[in-house]
């Protein structure tokens, strides 16, 4: 979210309601987040608790090969067998010097200049060790962050993680869209985007959220991050299935130049019998017999 919406959607959002004169207005006001550290007083403190940690980077680009961490954010949780969070935990910031000017669409997305970052460097070992304590790594686009995390710090300990963006059915739960912004405001919040830390906390703050059944959506991110799944890559796929790849949920790949998907372990059969149907079929011009399917857990996962 920009600024500008930011201070915007600090006073209110108005908008036309339907069937009304078109001076009538219905208004909705947007609370800025803000996580304080403490026991929460909801859940189970008493009982089996998971530590879990919220991560954010931001960079120079977002190419993992080439581009590197300018920023680093964490905060730590504990969340009880329901999916309640307990207590929060302070947050932490580190800024990294890149050694080279930062580009200008960087500075202007999130803020940070040359001179924020100048002799600047993360504490590897705070951060391995705070890293190590956890029980699961959350991130909302952790196909993104952990590359760019592990990049930088080669030795970081092997833990399981999870993606609030990915495994979290947001529409089901009645929200539209997944950037962390839009739902944001959408569950009456809203933050300054693009800063590490105040994106950790827009996913901590959102992971709150109750689902339309009662449940916090924390509880549904636990249970998908911690099930075992199948990422299938439509090898050999001909060109003109394309369309009906993208309208099933496959997204391309262009490096591989590939369509994939992740399905969970019940949703494999049906996805392999569509497949055999409409993608590898006869007369479908195909050039291998089948998909290549890997697979994955909370271990292996965007990686």
């Amino acid at each position: 979210m920009t600024s500008a919406m930011s201070r915007r959607a600090e006073a209110m959002v108005a908008k036309a309601t339907d069937g009304d004169p078109p001076d009538a207005r219905t208004t909705r006001v947007l609370r800025k987040i803000d996580i304080r550290p403490g026991v929460t007083r909801r859940g189970n403190l008493d009982g089996h608790t998971t530590t879990a940690l919220v991560v954010d980077v931001e960079t120079t680009g977002l190419k993992p090969d080439c581009d590197v961490v300018i920023e680093l954010a964490m905060r730590r949780f504990r969340y009880d067998d329901q999916g309640i969070i307990v207590e929060i935990g302070q947050g932490w910031t580190w800024r990294e010097d890149p050694g080279f000017p930062l580009p200008p669409e960087i500075t202007s997305l999130t803020g940070l200049t040359d001179a924020d970052l100048a002799a600047q460097s993360i504490d590897d070992d705070v951060v391995l060790k705070i890293i190590g304590e956890a029980d699961l790594i959350i991130a909302h686009n952790a196909a993104f962050d952990r590359p760019m995390l592990e990049k930088r710090l080669p030795d970081m300990p092997g833990r399981p993680w999870a993606c609030s963006c990915e495994q979290i059915d947001w529409r089901a739960a009645g929200f539209d869209g997944r950037k962390l912004g839009y739902l944001a405001m959408q569950a009456g919040w809203f933050f300054d985007g693009h800063r590490a830390l105040n994106d950790v906390d827009a996913v901590i703050q959102l992971l709150q959220h109750e689902d339309t059944d009662g449940s916090s959506l924390l509880y549904e991110l636990d249970e998908n991050a911690l099930a075992d799944s199948h990422l299938i890559e439509a090898v050999g796929s001909a060109f003109d299935t394309k369309d009906v790849l993208r309208a099933r949920g496959y997204r391309w790949n262009p490096d591989e130049r590939v369509w994939w998907r992740e399905v969970s372990d019940n949703q494999l059969l049906v996805e392999q019998a569509w497949l055999a149907t409409e993608v590898y079929g006869a007369g479908k011009h195909i050039t291998s017999m089948g998909p290549r399917i890997t697979r994955r857990n909370a271990f292996s996962r965007y990686r």
